[in-house]
């Protein structure tokens, strides 16, 4: 740091934003209090003694006053809430407190910086994660459609639910009530507009992963069992640049798959996976874990989202069913819980992405 270089912290809200600065050199600290936007904060960064640092945490607010900084020529760094160190005996917690131990925090290099994605990303990533929660959503549509019918002991035997010939099952059910009858055909146009939904964005979905830059790694991601287009897309999205990790343990850790540990003096447990970083990933990558318990096999379509791939990327893949196909079997033999299983799997899949992603 130059002598006259200025720490600062920024507590960001939707209507308010507080802010402390350091000046470095003669340890003289400024607060402000600003109202909604980013105009009034950049100006008053770029009146700070330069050069300037300035930091707020990752939240609702997202990336629009890191990037107003940019466009001013003002670093201003989003760092992950989640390993920010707090005391823990304070229990008095203030906007300006807040922005003042981050600014003290920045300047002892105690923060850890997220990734901020470019604005293709993050529009992508908002369209993709709209159409997890229409997913979420008709899910929870089916289970009110097929509980309002539990209700009045009606159940569906003749095979698995939500296929065509339960559809028509659901369109001859009559109750003799007619605002029962009302509710339940409310239920299922929700359904069905859901579905429609769902529709539109898959299709919409797989035509942006082949049109943006992110194409070359989601070609790469499908080239492995359980991940098709849509998966892959998702993928990147939520991780973005696969070699920001060093290493594959890391990316592993930053999708909260590995074991938790708490460590004291001679002691050492091991607990449940961490659960960090981005649980729309997880989920998906855990999803894709299933289809490593069958043996090793490349079908048809398979073989189609292979062709044309280099052939190190295709190698990563063959070997990647084969280990976890192994692994899947071993850990069965040995007593472990199906979905303990899976989760382990599912880590090792996620180095192997990593793998394939980096490859020359």
């Amino acid at each position: 740091m130059t002598e006259t270089m200025t720490v600062a912290g920024l507590d960001v809200h939707a209507r308010s934003t507080h802010a402390a600065a350091i000046d470095v050199r003669s340890g003289e600290l400024r607060r402000a209090r600003f109202g909604a936007g980013t105009d009034e904060v950049v100006a008053w960064l770029l009146g700070l003694p330069a050069p300037v640092r300035a930091c707020y945490e990752a939240g609702p607010t997202g990336f629009a006053l890191y990037r107003a900084g940019e466009a001013a020529g003002v670093p201003v760094e989003v760092v992950a809430p989640s390993k920010t160190p707090r005391p823990s005996g304070d229990r008095i917690k203030t906007d300006r407190k807040d922005a003042e131990l981050l600014a003290r925090l920045l300047l002892a290099g105690q923060l850890a910086a997220v990734a901020v994605p470019s604005p293709a990303y993050e529009g992508a990533r908002h369209l993709a994660r709209a159409r997890e929660q229409v997913r979420g959503d008709l899910m929870r549509g089916r289970h009110r459609v097929s509980k309002l019918l539990l209700l009045d002991g009606r159940v569906y035997l003749d095979g698995r639910a939500w296929t065509k010939r339960h559809r028509r099952w659901l369109e001859r059910q009559r109750f003799e009530q007619s605002p029962a009858e009302l509710a339940y055909a409310d239920a299922l146009a929700a359904v069905d507009g859901l579905v429609a939904r769902k529709s539109v964005l898959d299709e919409r979905l797989s035509r942006l992963a082949c049109e943006g830059e992110w194409w070359p790694t989601v070609a790469r991601l499908r080239c492995f069992r359980g991940i098709d287009t849509l998966t892959a897309f998702v993928l990147t999205l939520e991780i973005g640049a696969f070699a920001r990790f060093a290493r594959p343990q890391q990316l592993a850790s930053w999708l909260g798959l590995v074991p938790s540990l708490s460590q004291s003096g001679e002691s050492r447990a091991q607990g449940a996976i961490t659960k960090t970083g981005s649980a729309y990933a997880r989920r998906l990558l855990v999803e894709a874990a299933w289809q490593y318990l069958p043996r090793p096999d490349v079908g048809p379509a398979l073989a189609e989202r292979r062709a044309g791939q280099p052939a190190e990327v295709i190698q990563i893949a063959l070997r990647a069913q084969r280990r976890l196909h192994r692994l899947y079997r071993s850990l069965q033999a040995r007593g472990k819980p199906r979905n303990v299983v899976t989760v382990a799997v599912a880590r090792e899949l996620a180095c192997f992405l990593w793998a394939a992603a980096v490859a020359d």
